[in-house]
C-alpha cells in the first residue's frame, strides 16, 4: 500500500493558531481547497489536478487518521479517533482542527507557525478513484475519492515531482488504455456500421434489379400473351 500512497501540499487558504477553552492553542486551516487546480505536477510526466467535494467524506467516517509533523510518525500532534484531531468537509475544503500535545517540540512548531515560519499543510492519501482527462492540452486528474492518512504541517511541500509523475503515471497508464479501447471500440463499430451500410445498399440494388427484371418479364409476358391473341383473333376472322 505504501507504494500507492500519495502526499501532496495541495491550494492552502490558512493556516492558523487559535486559543482553545482551558488554555493552550490548536491549529485551525483547510488542507485542501476544493476545485482549485494544483500548480503542475510529475516533472518526467507532468499534470495538474483537483480534490473534487465529496472525496474525503468516507475516508473522515471509517478511517483512523493521524495529525503529523512534515508526515514524521514520531511527532504526532492529534489523532481522530483520540478526539484530538477534527476533520470536516465544509464549503471550501477539508477543514482541519488539530490539538496538539503540550510537548517542547510541539510548542516549538506552534511558533514557528506563528511566525509565518511554517505555512503549508499537506496530505498524505491513497486514490479510491480518480478522473482523467485532458484539458487545454494539458493533463488533468480529479481526485473524487481517497483514503487519508494523515495531514501534516509541512516545512517544504512533502513530495517530489518525480515521485509524483511516477505514482500518478500507474492511474494514467489506466486512464490511456480506457481511451484507447474506447477508441478502438468505436473504430470498430463505426466499422461495422460501414459494412452493414455497404450490405444494405448492395442489398437494395439487387432488390431494385430483380423488381426491374421482373417488371420487364411480365411487361415481355403480357406483350407475348396480347400478340397470341391477335393472332388468335385473325384466325378467326378467316374462318
Amino acid at each position: 500500500m505504501d507504494g500507492n500512497k500519495e502526499q501532496r501540499t495541495l491550494p492552502l487558504i490558512e493556516l492558523r493558531l487559535s486559543n482553545k477553552d482551558g488554555g493552550g492553542q490548536v491549529i485551525e486551516g483547510h488542507a485542501a481547497v476544493f476545485d482549485s487546480w494544483s500548480e503542475m505536477l510529475g516533472g518526467i510526466f507532468p499534470f495538474k489536478e483537483k480534490v473534487r467535494k465529496g472525496a474525503f467524506i468516507k475516508s473522515i467516517k471509517k478511517d483512523d487518521i493521524r495529525a503529523l509533523f512534515n508526515h514524521d510518525a514520531n511527532y504526532v500532534l492529534g489523532r481522530n479517533k483520540a478526539g484530538t484531531l477534527e476533520l470536516e468537509e465544509d464549503e471550501i475544503g477539508l477543514k482541519v482542527r488539530i490539538d496538539p500535545p503540550d510537548t517542547q517540540w510541539a510548542r516549538d512548531m506552534q511558533t514557528s507557525i506563528k511566525r509565518g515560519d511554517i505555512s503549508q499543510m499537506s496530505i498524505g492519501f491513497l486514490v479510491v478513484k480518480d478522473k482523467w482527462s485532458t484539458v487545454g492540452g494539458v493533463d488533468v486528474r480529479e481526485l473524487i475519492e481517497v483514503q487519508l492518512f494523515d495531514v501534516s504541517p509541512v516545512t517544504f511541500p512533502a513530495y517530489t515531482q518525480t515521485d509524483v509523475g511516477v505514482r500518478a503515471m500507474r492511474s494514467y497508464e489506466g486512464y490511456v488504455a480506457e481511451q484507447r479501447s474506447i477508441r478502438e471500440a468505436a473504430e470498430k463499430e463505426a466499422e461495422r456500421q460501414a459494412e452493414e451500410q455497404k450490405k444494405a445498399e448492395e442489398a437494395r440494388i439487387k432488390k431494385e434489379q430483380e423488381e426491374r427484371e421482373a417488371a420487364e418479364n411480365a411487361k415481355r409476358q403480357k406483350e407475348s400473351e396480347r400478340i397470341k391473341i391477335n393472332a388468335l383473333k385473325e384466325k378467326f376472322k378467316t374462318l
